[in-house]
Parts: structure tokens; sequence; C-alpha cells
């Protein structure tokens, strides 16, 4: 059996991290994921899916130190179900506990020390660069399929 998922997108917001008991961490995020194509009509439609991403011990600690909101991540996981009760309703949630994780926003590479953050500006072409090129992979270009 087989229970694998892999996303690349874009943080909705800063790492909620929690410390647990025998020093367990645990990271909760958010992922946007974006899909293009062109309705019956030929209309260009993007659409964006939100994830719940949740990230234990070393990598919840990586997620604290280094991602925030906008951070552009490939990550792998799982998808883990939880079900409680809530006035007499059982209830759901889906999450994707994270199991790899690549920071997919470079650095400034103007900058010769290693301590000062990109400028925001950079950060974000460097950002736009890479969704430009997962996208062109992604599409693969305008492909009028038979199904």
């Amino acid at each position: 059996m087989i229970n694998k998922v892999t996303l690349i997108g874009h943080l909705g917001k800063d790492p909620e991290v929690r410390y647990l008991d025998k020093d367990r961490v645990v990271a909760n995020l958010t992922l946007a994921t974006n899909e293009r194509y062109n309705d019956r009509n030929g209309n260009r439609v993007e659409t964006t899916e939100w994830h719940n991403l949740e990230m234990w011990d070393g990598l919840a600690k990586v997620a604290e130190k280094y991602l925030k909101k906008g951070s552009l991540v490939y990550v792998e996981g799982k998808l883990k179900t939880e079900e409680w009760e809530k006035d007499g309703i059982k209830r759901y949630t889906t999450r994707i506990r994270v199991t790899t994780m690549n920071m997919m926003d470079r650095a400034s590479s103007s900058s010769n020390d290693a301590s000062t953050p990109p400028s925001q500006e950079s950060s974000q072409s460097v950002a736009k660069q890479n969704e430009d090129a997962i996208e062109s992979i992604i599409d693969g270009g305008d492909d009028d399929l038979p199904f």
C-alpha cells in the first residue's frame, strides 16, 4: 500500500510551532498550490488549493528557524486523518505529515555576509523565477488532451 503526497507551493502564514513533553516539537503550516488550465471557452483559469501540513521534531525546528509566510517549499509526506466528535457529530480533518522538505527560495548571491537577509525584492524575484520554472514543468504547454 502507498500513502505518499508530493507538493510544491507557498506557505500561507508563518509556521505555528509548539514544544511538547519529552523534547517533542510540532509545527503546523498551510501550503497553497496553484493549478492553471484553460476552460472549455479557452479562458485561462487559476485555482488555489490549501493544504494543512504537520512537521515533527527536526523538521519542525528547521521550519521554525527558516520558513515564513510566502516561502516556496517542496514537501513529501503522507496523509493522516484525525477523527473527533463535537456536539454528537463526527468530524474529520486531513493533514499531510511531512517526511521530507526542501526550501526552494534562494538567498541573495549579491551579499557576502551570510547573516544578512536577502532584500525582499530579490527574494520575490527568485521566488517568481522558481515558480515560473515549476509552472513550465507542470504545464508542459497547452496540451489539448482528448479526455
